[in-house]
């Protein structure tokens, strides 16, 4: 796979980016260790970090609190050479020459799961994804 850049850049995206794509740019950013440049954004962004969110990812001794949602930009995405949207609720549209991706992401609420049980079943269902996206981007 070739890239725009030195090095690949990955874009996560969700509706609000004030937890899931803000996860999902946090373990990226931990898994790839600089040999990936991690962006995020929303379609409709929040005003602050969902806390839970960051509380799941300090478990695993990743800080995303001083993160502030924003928003996707046609530019962001014609930089990035892969864009993840995470769920079912962001809607972009495509950009040519960049790579999209969407993930269902896991939803325990609908199995009455809350709080911050639902969100380490979220955080843990977004790690194993974006693991595995960065085998495929750093082979």
């Amino acid at each position: 796979m070739s890239f725009k850049a030195d090095k690949p850049t990955v874009l996560f995206v969700c509706s609000t980016n004030s937890g899931k794509s803000q996860m999902a740019a946090g373990l990226m950013k931990a898994a790839a260790d600089g040999q990936i440049d991690v962006r995020s954004g929303g379609t409709n962004p929040g005003s602050a970090i969902n806390g839970q969110s960051a509380e799941s990812l300090d478990e695993l001794g990743i800080d995303i609190h001083a993160e502030v949602p924003k928003p996707v930009t046609a530019e962001v995405q014609r930089e990035a050479d892969v864009v993840v949207i995470l769920g079912e609720n962001a809607q972009l549209e495509e950009v040519d020459g960049t790579r999209y991706e969407r993930w269902i992401i896991d939803e325990p609420s609908l199995r009455g799961i809350e709080g911050q049980e639902r969100m380490r079943l979220v955080r843990d269902d977004i790690d194993a994804r974006v693991r595995e996206l960065h085998q495929r981007l750093v082979r």
